[in-house]
């Protein structure tokens, strides 16, 4: 489901659903940009149905874009949904974007604002990453990677090489010094709801 649609009435969207698995056109159900509610929602309405609900969710999540940790992630591993990001490398940003705007290879009018707007942090970032040994990428992958509800981030690579770096990127270990790190450059919301917020 691609956005919760909160006029449809869950008996409606589980009958529908139940039809399809049925038929044999699908066989799990996911959910996309889901708030932590409505996931919480779906899988109480399929549960009194006997149904199995989803089993994923599929939203924005980057060191950038930490809004998730708030109640989506605590959601997905409550109820047992693998959590599969998008736009893992921020649109670029987090792929060494200092190094292709200093080469010239990424020159469009909101890369170079979005470069600029957050210059402090990949500066830090891909200094953090040289001295890591590995490419900005493959670390923002391997940060996701490191976080057991995420089975996988949606890559898109347009070369081999981009594809291969994806790879290695799932090799990589990142301590608890370097995830400090990176939290200190990228910081989240600060952790879950309501602690983060309420005490």
């Amino acid at each position: 489901m691609h956005h919760v649609d909160r006029d449809c009435p869950w008996d409606e969207t589980w009958q529908a659903f139940d039809a399809l698995v049925k038929q044999g056109k699908v066989v799990y159900i996911g959910s996309s940009n889901f708030a932590g509610w409505d996931i919480a929602t779906a899988c109480q309405e399929a549960a009194k149905r006997g149904l199995t609900g989803l089993v994923s969710e599929q939203s924005i999540y980057h060191l950038n874009n930490r809004m998730v940790e708030l109640e989506v992630i605590p959601a997905c591993r409550h109820y047992g949904l693998g959590l599969i990001p998008w736009s893992p490398l921020d649109g670029g940003l987090l792929g060494g974007a200092l190094e292709k705007f200093k080469s010239g290879r990424r020159t469009g009018e909101n890369f170079v604002k979005r470069v600029e707007e957050n210059r402090d942090k990949l500066e830090k970032y891909e200094s953090l990453c040289k001295a890591l040994g590995h490419p900005p990428g493959e670390v923002a992958l391997a940060w996701l990677l490191h976080n057991p509800v995420v089975s996988a981030p949606i890559i898109g690579p347009r070369t081999i090489e981009q594809l291969e770096s994806a790879v290695r990127a799932a090799s990589i270990e990142l301590d608890e010094d370097t995830l400090q790190k990176l939290d200190e450059i990228f910081p989240g919301p600060g952790g879950e709801a309501p602690k983060a917020y309420a005490w």
